[in-house]
């Protein structure tokens, strides 16, 4: 049965951690310097000055590749224990690495028949 005094550093971390968010939240924009003009308050993008709208609309297909990509990338790294304990995993992980490729595929030929990675349209 746990005891009342199995808490207090709980107890106390938590109040050290609320501590400090507040001291963050209310201490740090009063402590730092106000230097307000009109060229450091306008926006810049690449130490170029901005021009126009920047609510633009962007294609959604860069946002696909984007995230293709990540997905992709992800799986890729999943390959990386295999090829380490490849001797160790023997004929069940070559079976395992092959479902795994099988479901690589049909999401790449998925992402291909449904034209996610073609520009012009």
């Amino acid at each position: 049965m746990s005891n009342v005094h199995d808490y207090i550093p709980i107890v106390i971390q938590s109040i050290v951690v609320l501590g400090f968010v507040l001291a963050t939240l209310f201490l740090v924009p009063k402590l730092g310097p106000k230097l307000n003009s009109k060229k450091k308050n306008s926006n810049w993008e690449c130490g170029i000055e901005s021009d126009g709208n920047a609510r633009f609309p962007i294609s959604v297909r860069y946002f696909v590749v984007a995230i293709l990509f990540v997905l992709f990338d992800v799986e890729v790294i999943f390959f990386y224990p295999y090829a380490v304990n490849f001797h160790a995993l023997q004929l069940e992980g070559l079976l395992a690495v092959l479902v795994f490729v099988g479901f690589f595929l049909t999401g790449f030929i998925y992402v291909l028949k449904k034209g996610a990675l073609e520009w012009e349209k």
